[in-house]
């Protein structure tokens, strides 16, 4: 049994597309967004190009892993990243092996913002589609893929037979049109205020649904697109799509108030500027930890080191979970016990790492982070 919701959707009303607000709850909102972005923007201003690559890799994979992640699509974190530095055409950082769909995933994301300046097409819409789809498949089901869907298109929840439909998009005959009508307005209408347009630009594209899949994808790198233009650089150092996952409930309950409503998306425009807000405060307190990075790599400048100690210290410095043992340096490595234990005592006398108080089996290592100390060279 499949259960509808009651009421009209956003789309079925005349003139759906004419978007009103109220100014009294919106431009506070706005404001405060504002004054966040130009904090973030200033303060990468003032760092040097090492740490805005950091900050910018560190954003575009956040992004990507985020979007995928909210549509059920797990792509592997160290893959996208590698992905992003080198189509970035940056050095440095862990390699990984690339596979066809993260490579995909990421070109979407870094023709959108790298390219931020030029008019959005079908055609542009089409190559994000068939960059996401690579093989013609959404897990085993053959889709359309490089061209608007034919068929009709519902948002559903529940196990089969259960299901509960949130939305039903407009019929497909109607898509090319309202793709059309929202791609000049995306390219041509400068009247509204560039974050406005982005959260205008989301709902109204998830609204008109035009593709098979991915849809949620290409909205957010619609959305990244437009901040991009608001922000005046293809640079991108917060991603709106983690915070999405991390409040991804209030996100979807968001989406379907709006598109159960009227053309009024007050609430729907409060809750993604809310949402920005909070990604660039996200990012804000991420810096640190890049910032730490760099501190950390400038104190091992002329320190000799072998490539597994490099990978393993990358490692222990970008999250690594649990304790480091000389066991599991063997095993990342691939190499024997004995090999792990001279990098680890050889870091060790250089006074980047220091031994655990417990011994025997028991026993572990820890980054020796004293930014007043120098480790020996």
């Amino acid at each position: 049994m499949i259960r509808y919701t009651a009421g009209m959707y956003l789309h079925e009303h005349t003139g759906w597309t004419h978007f009103t607000w109220d100014d009294a709850t919106v431009l506070p909102l706005l404001g405060e967004a504002r004054f966040a972005q130009g904090e973030l923007l200033g303060s990468m201003s003032g760092v040097g190009f090492d740490v805005k690559s950091e900050v910018e890799v560190q954003a575009l994979s956040g992004e990507v892993v985020a979007s995928s992640r909210i549509e059920g699509v797990v792509l592997d974190a160290e893959e996208v990243r590698s992905s992003v530095s080198r189509q970035l055409g940056l050095e440095g950082f862990t390699s990984a092996t690339d596979t066809r769909d993260v490579d995909g995933a990421v070109s979407v994301m870094l023709d959108a913002t790298r390219r931020f300046a030029e008019p959005l097409s079908d055609a542009r819409l089409f190559g994000w589609h068939n960059a996401l789809f690579p093989a013609g498949y959404s897990g085993l089901r053959k889709i359309h893929v490089a061209r608007y869907r034919e068929g009709p298109m519902r948002v559903v929840s529940g196990p089969i037979g259960k299901e509960r439909v949130h939305f039903l998009a407009p019929d497909p005959d109607l898509v090319p049109l309202l793709m059309g009508e929202f791609v000049s307005w995306v390219n041509e209408c400068d009247s509204v205020e560039p974050l406005l347009k982005a959260g205008i630009a989301h709902l109204w594209y998830l609204t008109v649904h035009p593709f098979d899949d991915g849809n949620g994808r290409i909205a957010r790198a619609l959305t990244e697109l437009l901040l991009a233009r608001s922000d005046g650089s293809p640079r991108r150092f917060y991603s709106m799509a983690q915070y999405i996952l991390a409040h991804r409930e209030g996100y979807y309950c968001a989406l379907e108030h709006a598109q159960k409503g009227s053309s009024d998306i007050t609430e729907w425009l409060a809750w993604f500027l809310r949402a920005l807000q909070g990604s660039i405060e996200q990012s804000k307190r991420s810096m640190g930890g890049v910032l730490g990075r760099v501190a950390f790599w400038n104190r091992l400048e002329g320190v000799p080191l072998n490539d597994r100690q490099r990978t393993m210290l990358e490692r222990l410095k970008g999250g690594f979970e649990g304790k480091l043992t000389a066991s599991k340096w063997a095993k990342i490595c691939k190499v024997s016990a004995d090999t792990a234990l001279r990098d680890i005592n050889d870091l060790m006398d250089k006074g980047v790492l220091v031994r655990s108080k417990a011994g025997g089996r028991s026993v572990s290592y820890a980054l020796k982070d004293d930014p007043g100390e120098r480790p020996i060279s």
